[in-house]
């Protein structure tokens, strides 16, 4: 009988409740990615769990892109993906909680500049 590979063990057991299935199933997607080294992983997941609708301005699109739809699911596909490749090439725990927590704060909205030399 052949045994699961190290890595997606890894993962069944940090995502083992029945609710993370889906979780479980994007981190073993990074332990099975095509990359040979941490960033090449780390790319993958956010090419994996960030993406645009298939057809863009069809809000009814997002159903059948391969992202987890929503913003915060699109989160928690990537804090699973980064745990697999952490898992994978064998990352310290700080140092994948470190790329965790920064992609998932939200990058401050652009603030457009007043134009401080307009005439009334």
């Amino acid at each position: 009988m052949l045994q699961a590979p190290p890595c997606n063990k890894k993962c069944t057991n940090k995502f083992s409740s029945l609710i993370q299935i889906p979780w479980r199933v994007f981190c073993k997607k990074a332990c099975d990615a095509d990359g040979d080294t941490w960033e090449e992983c780390l790319e993958q997941c956010d090419e994996m769990c960030y993406k645009g609708p298939v057809l863009k301005d069809q809000q009814w699109s997002v159903y059948i892109d391969r992202a987890p739809g929503s913003a915060s699911y699109s989160e928690d596909c990537h804090r699973a993906c980064v745990a697999g490749c952490g898992f994978k090439f064998d990352i310290s725990s700080a140092e994948v909680d470190k790329i965790q927590s920064s992609r998932s704060s939200k990058p401050p909205a652009e603030e457009e500049p007043a134009d401080k030399n307009k005439s009334t």
